[in-house]
């Protein structure tokens, strides 16, 4: 196994109730968790919600990979440090 996923792969993508879970388990108001993820709160709803207006939402890579990193501990991020020889 090459370790490749598909594009189409569903097990990569967080579903709304997720998304929501991960919030409570971060102990996190709706408040709070749309300003560590850098968002407006009502997009945070539409997430947790996981539509808007009827239409199906997905929860962005970008943001998915926010939460992991918020969960690790890492909130913000200024870029690589200096490598030795650069």
């Amino acid at each position: 196994m090459s370790g490749k996923q598909t594009h189409d792969s569903k097990a990569s993508v967080m579903s709304a109730r997720d998304f929501k879970r991960w919030r409570k388990a971060m102990n996190l108001s709706q408040k709070e968790a749309a300003h560590v993820l850098g968002l407006k709160r009502r997009i945070l709803q539409y997430y947790e919600k996981g539509e808007r207006d009827g239409d199906s939402v997905t929860i962005p890579k970008t943001v998915r990979l926010a939460c992991f990193a918020i969960t690790q501990g890492c909130h913000d991020y200024a870029g690589p440090t200096d490598a030795p020889g650069d």
